[in-house]
């Protein structure tokens, strides 16, 4: 796992997106196509800006939903459905982009995208991890051995509380209790993996995934196994560092 810290979260995620973008062009370079994942939440706000900017032929890149909330729907403020829409799809019309849906049957809807990404080896993963340490939506202690490309997961308390400090639901009761998130291994299979991290309140995770032993308390502590993870932070959320 390489360490890039910058200044702030501009900066951080800038950083992050050219570099995600120098790596899709290189797929679709030597392959013809690319296919990626994408994150959402407050972490990506910055790297996703810069990104949808960049010269990428978008019309060779499939993109993959990262987690998605059970039992919103895709009109709801925090539904990341609606934020990749409205911040990524309609601004670069990618080949093809596969949206979690969790407003139906949602065990049938870990089904339908395993199927689709088994045909789809992923370049590059667009990542971020919350205050508790989770990778997408696998919360501690996460699945490290599961091979389901997406599953159900419940959401802990902490997780909960985040979503509801960062503004997207007005009380804890609000925040669905359960998500379709992308699993551990399948998020590793990805050949590099961009991980962007800002912020004062992610300390404690990053100080975690860096520092402890790899364990499915600390879920994002899994990357330091991979090859090619990219862990950009800025000053704040590197500062126990």
């Amino acid at each position: 796992m390489k360490i890039i810290i910058s200044e702030n979260k501009i900066e951080l995620g800038k950083k992050a997106a050219i570099n995600g973008a120098s790596l899709i062009k290189e797929a679709i370079e030597k392959n013809g196509s690319a296919n990626i994942i994408v994150a959402t939440g407050a972490s990506q706000f910055e790297m996703l800006e810069v990104l949808v900017k960049e010269n990428i032929d978008w019309s060779k890149v499939t993109a993959f939903h990262l987690d998605e909330y059970i039992g919103i729907d895709e009109t709801h403020p925090a539904s990341f459905r609606k934020y990749l829409k409205e911040r990524f799809v309609e601004i670069v019309n990618p080949k093809e982009f596969i949206y979690v849906n969790g407003s139906g049957d949602a065990e049938a809807e870990c089904i339908r995208l395993d199927k689709i990404i088994s045909k789809y080896p992923i370049d590059v993963a667009f990542v971020g991890i919350g205050e508790n340490a989770h990778l997408a939506f696998n919360d501690p202690p996460a699945d490290f051995e599961t091979e389901a490309a997406y599953l159900v997961v419940n959401l802990d308390k902490a997780c909960r509380e985040q979503q509801m400090g960062e503004g997207w639901f007005p009380t804890l009761e609000d925040v669905p209790k359960q998500a379709i998130s992308m699993g551990i291994k399948q998020i590793m299979k990805s050949k590099h993996i961009i991980c962007s991290v800002p912020d004062k309140r992610k300390a404690e995770a990053v100080k975690s995934v860096v520092e402890s032993e790899i364990t499915p308390d600390v879920p994002a502590s899994i990357l330091k196994n991979h090859s090619s993870t990219f862990f950009y932070l800025d000053k704040e959320s590197s500062s126990l560092l």
